[in-house]
């Protein structure tokens, strides 16, 4: 049985990783065939890439995996290996696909605007798989994470990491409003409205704070392994079941990423029930 176990998540695995390859060849295929030719720019740490490359000549795919490169590190430590694995994975494909995908002949004969809301398209859709399959391309989604989890730390309160990521991309719009070129600025507006808007269609708010509900007969194993794995608690309430009798309802709040680390614990505690659902706001 563990062994039918071991090998149905391993299987997910390689199915995630797969996923997050085409998801990476979708985003690359789109920034360097689509948004770059019409001088859109993409957003997040791997528009700060497009600009240093912009401004210094430096080769784009290392700009961009040198931007993003500090926030997967300290992902390992904050989210977990399995996280940094897809992480790497997922910008290893990225950063490849845009060297490959430079060079090939592609252009849309339309207006840009048209090709850039398309392009847009094309990118939210694979970060949307790469999101689903648990990893992440853009270190301002990790930058937000981590901060999110300093502020609870510190005060005991969740906030989404919306805002965090808005004020993020304003600052790096306004960048290039300001030093480089006001229709590419509003272009890689139209660029982030447009891909956010697929990515939430798609991962059900993934910048939203997630409740996980977990009913279990033995609640102290699963209690521990999220304070010690995720140095976070839970509430516990007295419940019971029409069949199966009384046992302890634990309710805990989590960030997209870490998802991942509390349905591992989940799963390494067997005879449990649980549920995600999105949480637009914590008033406490």
């Amino acid at each position: 049985m563990s062994n039918n176990k071991i090998s149905k998540e391993t299987k997910q695995e390689i199915k995630a990783f797969i996923f997050i390859a085409i998801g990476g060849i979708l985003a690359s295929f789109s920034v360097a065939c689509i948004l770059l030719p019409n001088d859109a720019i993409d957003y997040g740490t791997a528009g700060i890439g497009i600009i240093v490359s912009k401004v210094t000549g430096l080769d784009l795919s290392l700009c961009i995996m040198a931007i993003f490169i500090p926030f997967l590190i300290y992902s390992k430590f904050a989210l977990g290996n399995m996280f940094f694995f897809k992480a790497l994975w997922g910008s290893a494909i990225y950063t490849i696909g845009i060297h490959v995908f430079e060079k090939v002949p592609f252009e849309l004969e339309t207006e840009h605007f048209i090709a850039v809301a398309f392009g847009g398209a094309i990118l939210g859709a694979g970060l949307s798989i790469i999101l689903k399959s648990g990893g992440c391309i853009d270190g301002s989604e990790i930058f937000a994470n981590i901060l999110l989890d300093k502020i609870y730390q510190k005060t005991g309160k969740k906030y989404s990491m919306a805002l965090i990521l808005v004020i993020f991309n304003v600052c790096v719009y306004s960048v290039i409003f300001i030093f480089m070129d006001q229709n590419a600025a509003l272009l890689s507006l139209l660029v982030f409205i447009v891909a956010t808007t697929v990515i939430n269609h798609f991962t059900d708010h993934f910048e939203a704070i997630k409740q996980v509900t977990i009913i279990t007969k033995d609640p102290n194993k699963i209690i521990k392994d999220i304070k010690e794995d995720l140095n976070k608690t839970c509430t516990v309430i007295d419940s019971s079941g029409a069949i199966a009798g009384e046992n302890k309802t634990l309710i805990c709040f989590v960030s997209y990423f870490e998802l991942g680390k509390i349905k591992h614990i989940i799963n390494n505690n067997e005879g449990s029930f649980s549920t995600v659902s999105t949480i637009d706001e914590i008033i406490s």
